[in-house]
């Protein structure tokens, strides 16, 4: 099992960067494949960001955000990154990460068992 926590959220200018991280703190990740996925306002549906497999030979990203966006892992460290670049308001929302051991990678919200509580990413025009 594992317990996912989010950081690296905040503040930026459209065009500046941030860089997400995904703890699992039960030191379990290597087994998981990982999504990042957002919620753009209150009452909106998640939507899929990247995906990256076990080992992060696979990665998969939304349209919007190919080019600009970044997932990657360091399994000795639990952690999963998502680096993002050139920064648009459009990408404002709750960042989460979320994973499962059953899938090579996921996007989709069904496909992920366990989830983190999120971290706020807000870009001012």
């Amino acid at each position: 099992q594992v317990r996912l926590v989010e950081s690296g959220g905040g503040l930026v200018q459209a065009g500046g960067s941030l860089t997400l991280s995904c703890l699992d703190s039960e030191r379990a990740f290597s087994m998981y494949a990982v999504g990042w996925f957002r919620r753009q306002a209150p009452g909106k549906e998640r939507e899929f960001v990247a995906t990256i497999s076990r080992s992060g030979g696979i990665t998969i990203y939304a349209d919007s955000v190919k080019g600009r966006f970044t997932i990657s892992r360091d399994n000795a460290k639990n952690e999963v990154y998502l680096q993002m670049n050139s920064l648009e308001p459009e990408d404002t929302g709750v960042y989460y990460c979320a994973a499962d051991s059953e899938i090579v990678t996921g996007r989709t919200i069904r496909a992920y068992n366990y989830w983190g509580q999120g971290t706020q990413v807000t870009v001012s025009s």
